[in-house]
């Protein structure tokens, strides 16, 4: 297992490759992941020579869906511009040495609505015919998609592993699987391992997040009865602490980001890394 940090923790958009690797591997963690909020801000010639000077990997990237990176909305412009972002973060993690695509990219995050049953058909057709022309192109390109179900206050689409896998089955690809998060799980599934254990095979990224989104260990889950599933699940790749900075434009309102999380954005990692270390050796 390697260990590290999400960009929005620290740093929102992500810009300061060195900067920010640097501070990665002084507190200890294998892997960086960064999200591209803004493409403007990002400097692949500066992410991998930072790589090369510090050691840090980025085998992950994680996607910031907002209102017109939707690929299950009611605006066709919005439904392209999903398309069009999954596939340039494909080419991104190409270009970085990432393998993994991960992120909520069946919808964009905070729509919580209640629709008609037609309606909701709707959304899944658009999200599966999208997310199927996604996979193939990720496919070709040797890079596997996550789809990550969030809590009921981010989206109304998909909310638990069951979901994720009746997308990931009409999807109908096998570069296609899961990007989980703890945090996520401890509202929306009734027993966190026993979800873990439902989505083997088909765990891509693993995102290790306090329930109030502060420091892994300090906080009120069983992370013991969490590292065994993930060990029963077979998946040993990527472990990430996803905390947020309060200035992430594409998410910080959706996900209800009010207040910091820890004495500093620093200590997540200071403090959270050895005990993730600890929990998944």
């Amino acid at each position: 297992m390697k260990f590290g940090m999400v960009s929005l923790a620290w740093q929102s958009p992500f810009s300061d490759a060195l900067g920010q690797f640097k501070l990665a591997k002084k507190y200890g963690c294998d892997i960086y992941e960064i999200v591209p909020e803004d493409w403007s801000t990002i400097d692949v010639d500066a992410i991998n020579a930072a790589k090369a000077e510090t050691g840090i990997e980025t085998p992950t990237i994680t996607g910031a869906f907002g209102d017109t990176r939707d690929m299950s909305s009611d605006n066709p412009e919005y439904r392209k511009g999903g398309i069009q972002y999954v596939k340039d973060m494909v080419d991104f993690a190409v270009k970085i040495g990432a393998k993994v695509v991960a992120g909520p990219m069946y919808s964009a995050v905070g729509k919580a609505r209640q629709i008609t049953e037609d309606e909701k058909k709707q959304a899944w057709d658009w999200a599966t015919e999208n997310l199927k022309e996604c996979a193939q192109y990720a496919q070709d390109k040797g890079i596997r998609l996550g789809i990550e179900p969030l809590n009921r206050f981010e989206t109304d689409f998909i909310n638990t592993v069951e979901q994720g896998l009746d997308l990931i089955g009409r999807i109908g690809y096998d570069n296609v699987g899961f990007l989980l998060d703890t945090f996520h799980m401890n509202v929306e599934e009734s027993n966190i391992p026993a979800a873990i254990r439902a989505a083997k095979g088909k765990i891509f990224d693993f995102h290790t997040c306090a329930n109030n989104r502060g420091t892994p260990g300090e906080d009120n889950f069983n992370w013991e009865a969490i590292a065994a599933a993930i060990k029963d699940a077979g998946y040993d790749d990527y472990c990430l602490i996803e905390s947020f900075t309060p200035d992430c434009k594409e998410i910080a309102k959706a996900a209800s980001v009010w207040r910091p999380f820890a004495e500093s954005p620093e200590a997540i990692a200071e403090n959270g890394i050895p005990f993730l270390k600890k929990v998944f050796k």
